[in-house]
């Protein structure tokens, strides 16, 4: 019986394969959210859009596909927006874009087998945006609810990209809202 031994150009392909495949992975967004032990929400029906005192806002255009990312959402849970001060919840958000350097590294042949090889490392600076939503109830001035999702916003990629990432992390924030 034969039997297929691997050769070092079918590993050294393999090999490629693999670091080929890293380079377009996309890491995946992340999302917590806590809220208030004890809090009703079946209570809460409509909401209003405030601000953070003190925090940084995205010009208008982002600041609108942010809000259209959230109010989709908020609107299947039968949460209704309204300008009145007299709103159920009051919702607000932040943002944070942070930049990480990245290494990516290739290498090929080489090892205690086959001795020499070659390899190569490359640095590249990435975007972190993080989302934080928080709601609030104006009746207690309390924070009733908040979530976070990282990885949502990325002030390189084009208008499309950024509604598609932002309606995504959203659907995925706002999934188990409100909490049972």
């Amino acid at each position: 019986m034969m039997r297929a031994i691997p050769t070092r150009t079918t590993k050294v392909g393999t090999g490629l394969i693999l670091a080929l495949l890293a380079c377009f992975a996309v890491p995946a967004q992340d999302v917590t959210t806590n809220s208030m032990p004890g809090v009703n929400f079946a209570k809460y029906h409509t909401y209003k859009w405030v601000t953070v005192e003190g925090a940084s806002y995205p010009n208008q255009i982002v600041d609108t596909q942010i809000k259209a990312s959230i109010d989709s959402p908020l609107a299947t849970k039968g949460l209704s927006k309204t300008d009145s001060d007299k709103a159920d919840l009051y919702v607000a958000y932040q943002v944070s874009v942070n930049q990480e350097k990245q290494w990516n590294a290739y290498g090929m042949g080489g090892g205690l087998r086959w001795g020499g090889g070659m390899a190569t490392a490359q640095s590249s600076t990435i975007s972190i945006g993080t989302l934080v939503l928080d709601m609030y109830d104006p009746s207690t001035k309390q924070l009733v609810w908040t979530g976070r999702a990282t990885k949502t916003l990325d002030p390189g990629a084009n208008q499309e990209k950024k509604q598609k990432n932002l309606d995504k992390a959203m659907q995925k924030l706002l999934k188990n809202f409100p909490p049972s």
